[in-house]
């Protein structure tokens, strides 16, 4: 037998049949392993995790890379596999959409969920209320306190020409809005501010101004007496009656004699205003200028702006403290004098409370 006849009978024919099934064995071997894979991914997407005790929080900065957050998250035990995480993320095309800012996770918590997370911006708020009368100082310092700002970025936050410029104001007091705020962990300390003058400008409407205007006072002079309103009424009632009597004594020439603007031009007042204090040379002394001062002592609230705005119809000059929070109003000198008489008469010698 040559060897052309021994190839020939070793030659099995394969049958159309026998390949159309190794091809649907191999197909379905193919989309088994297909779904299964699938179904993994799936399921590493959609189940919860709960590698973390309790709480777990991922500061994100700007220069972070997607790899780099996904392996912290992994560490915190945020997320179970977090090359599986990265791979799904960069298949989306959502690698490059992450916000930065601080997360938190409390309980178990799906890749899907933490992904949305990201993408959406979900970070962490900071609840912050700022009170009516809160000078820039003590603003700064309360934000501080949160851990939202360091007293040497939000000093220069205040007066950096960059920031101010924009808003068109040469200081900030005054003018950062006393209100409730929600800040981003990872807000920086000019997008606060901004945020807080942007806050001011919706409050302080044009018919604010417009009606300040009427009085003879400009924008800035509307905030500045608001603002000694703000410090010098016992309560909002009372508002109208204290801004009464600073608009009567404008219009008569009259100093304000306003203890707070003392106050805030004194580089260390210990809280007690002595007559040495009334009689410092600071643009804030209304006891030495006449007229309002160069600018305002804190940052008023709306009540103290609309107070400023339509004072009581009444002929007030002077007031004091009763010495329980509210005030005694006078319309003479005279009357003023009884009323410190019987309100101070236990004041220390050499001090003086008020106007």
């Amino acid at each position: 037998m040559d060897e052309g006849e021994r190839n020939r009978q070793l030659t099995v024919p394969v049958s159309p049949l026998t390949s159309r099934r190794d091809l649907l064995v191999a197909g379905g071997l193919l989309l088994l392993a297909v779904l299964f894979v699938l179904g993994y991914v799936a399921a590493f997407l959609w189940t919860p995790y709960h590698g973390h005790s309790s709480v777990a929080e991922i500061e994100i900065r700007r220069d972070d890379t997607f790899t780099a957050v996904a392996r912290e998250l992994g560490e915190k035990g945020v997320v179970s596999q977090p090359r599986l995480f990265v791979f799904w993320t960069w298949l989306c095309g959502l690698d490059t959409k992450v916000h930065r800012g601080l997360y938190r996770f409390e309980g178990a918590v799906s890749p899907r969920s933490v992904l949305d997370g990201l993408v959406r911006g979900r970070t962490v708020f900071y609840k912050v209320t700022i009170p009516e009368g809160f000078t820039v100082r003590q603003i700064g310092g309360l934000l501080e306190r949160t851990g939202l700002v360091t007293p040497a970025g939000f000093a220069a936050a205040v007066s950096d020409p960059a920031v101010l410029s924009p808003l068109g104001v040469d200081r900030m007091e005054g003018y950062l809005f006393p209100s409730t705020y929600h800040f981003r962990a990872l807000a920086t300390e000019a997008e606060i501010v901004k945020t807080m003058f942007a806050e001011f400008k919706d409050t302080v409407t044009p018919d604010m101004v417009a009606r300040a205007r009427e009085l003879g006072m400009t924008r800035h002079e509307l905030v500045t007496l608001a603002s000694i309103i703000e410090k010098e009424a016992g309560s909002g009632d009372e508002m109208p009656l204290v801004s009464a009597v600073f608009h009567n004594r404008l219009k008569r020439g009259m100093r304000l004699q306003s203890d707070p603007t003392v106050i805030y031009g004194l580089e260390n007042f210990n809280g007690n205003l002595t007559r040495e204090d009334l009689r410092s040379p600071s643009p804030y002394n209304t006891y030495k200028i006449r007229g309002l001062p160069p600018g305002p002592i804190a940052n008023p609230g709306l009540a103290a702006m609309k107070a400023a705005l339509f004072p009581a119809a009444v002929g007030y000059l002077y007031f004091v403290s009763r010495n329980d929070g509210s005030h005694h109003f006078s319309r003479s000198l005279r009357e003023h004098n009884v009323a410190v008489r019987k309100y101070q008469k236990n004041r220390r010698a050499g001090t003086r409370k008020t106007p």
